[in-house]
């Protein structure tokens, strides 16, 4: 965990409001736009997201170059002409951020805690959707607490999500509760409850405790929206320090690691990679798009290389 005095607590250990509000400046650097992002698919391959959906307009007379998969027979049947349905594309879409406050994420040996990089990874991203006229919503959970956001439109949507991504009680309590891990699959349980068909959904979260019922309700909601998963972690989950000795602690307890034993940090480095790979494959599989993101990067640049934007 950082050394920090009171003063420089605020951004390392704790988001404030105001940096969540200044990023405004930033987003404009992020400038998706439904149907326009080339974003990294397990990355390598580039997609498009599915963009907004399309609604029901009205029925008139087929015109040359018409859909022939778009003539309304009944009408056609009942008048005699041929009749053609017209669709127009929706004017908004519900951008939804689904933010992970669990115990594991208030951890960090660079910069700041993941918590943290995920509140501004959340900011960015509602920003940059509410400067092209989305509604913003999610959900953000901890252990103990769910806060489901409705979505809103413009900037009073994204100062809502602020509001709650800086005042969540998991600032002031991130303990676990005892063999609490579904949790992870409770939070996406709810976030169907906010989700509406042809929403485009982040995931921001390091992913721990995402067994098989978050999966399977990761799949439902895959199904019928745009899920980008973005892995938050720390360069030390990832790979030990150079040979050495080193305590580290959590506040309430504490452990010895030897980093001279090759193998010890061999088993480390693999048990990491071995969960991202786990995440990978089930973002192919489910059709999502996935990127990784260390709390000591750039996080503007990481997410612009990610959804595959030119910087």
């Amino acid at each position: 965990m950082p050394k920090t005095s009171p003063q420089s607590a605020d951004d390392v250990v704790r988001i404030r409001q105001s940096t969540l509000i200044g990023l405004n400046r930033d987003a404009k650097k992020i400038p998706f736009n439904n149907g326009k992002i080339s974003a990294q698919m397990n990355g390598s391959h580039l997609t498009l997201f599915k963009g907004l959906g399309m609604e029901f307009d009205e029925v008139r007379h087929y015109q040359s170059g018409d859909d022939l998969y778009a003539i309304d027979w009944k009408v056609t049947a009942r008048t005699g002409e041929a009749h053609t349905k017209v669709f127009r594309e929706e004017r908004e879409r519900p951008v939804l951020l689904w933010v992970d406050y669990r115990q594991p994420m208030f951890f960090a040996t660079r910069v700041a805690y993941k918590s943290v990089i995920a509140a501004k990874a959340a900011a960015l991203l509602a920003w940059s959707a509410a400067a092209h006229g989305d509604r913003i919503g999610g959900l953000i959970f901890s252990e103990q607490q769910h806060e489901e956001i409705r979505p809103l439109r413009g900037k009073a949507g994204v100062l809502h999500l602020i509001y709650k991504l800086s005042e969540h009680a998991a600032w002031e309590n991130h303990q676990p509760e005892a063999n609490n891990q579904d949790s992870a699959a409770e939070a996406l349980l709810r976030l169907r409850r906010v989700a509406r068909p042809g929403s485009l959904i982040f995931l921001i979260s390091d992913f721990r405790h995402f067994n098989d019922l978050a999966q399977s309700y990761l799949a439902t909601l895959a199904q019928h929206n745009d899920v980008v998963m973005i892995s938050i972690h720390d360069p030390l989950e990832a790979q030990l320090p150079a040979g050495g000795y080193f305590r580290f602690s959590n506040g309430d307890s504490e452990i010895g690691i030897n980093t001279r034993n090759q193998h010890t940090c061999q088993t480390y480095q693999q048990r990491f990679q071995q969960q991202q790979d786990e995440m990978k494959q089930l973002s192919r599989r489910l059709g999502l798009h996935f990127m990784s993101i260390s709390t000591d990067g750039d996080l503007l640049t990481g997410l612009q290389s990610g959804l595959g934007l030119k910087r």
